[in-house]
């Protein structure tokens, strides 16, 4: 799984039969102090999240296909939930 922020959104009005009604996400990907680390990718979202937010994502395509219904054949990203706040320990 990995932590990320939502920075934008695809809009594509010609798409593969397993991204059509979907949402696909813009996601940077961020350490748990919020602070980005790495290259963003896109992801579907699962979970109605939106631009700003810290989200969940899966990155393992046989997980991520289960998540979605029904599922899809050609998706390795997915957004799984909608993170509220990060509590660790010091």
């Amino acid at each position: 799984m990995i932590i990320g922020k939502v920075i934008g959104n695809i809009v594509s009005t010609i798409t593969s039969t397993d991204y059509k009604n979907r949402t696909i996400l813009i996601i940077q990907p961020v350490d748990t102090s919020g602070k980005e680390k790495g290259s963003s990718f896109l992801a579907i979202d699962s979970v109605q999240a939106g631009v700003g937010d810290t989200v969940l994502t899966l990155d393992e395509g046989g997980s991520a296909k289960m998540i979605l219904k029904p599922e899809t054949n050609s998706v390795k990203q997915v957004v799984v939930g909608i993170i509220d706040h990060i509590e660790k320990e010091k």
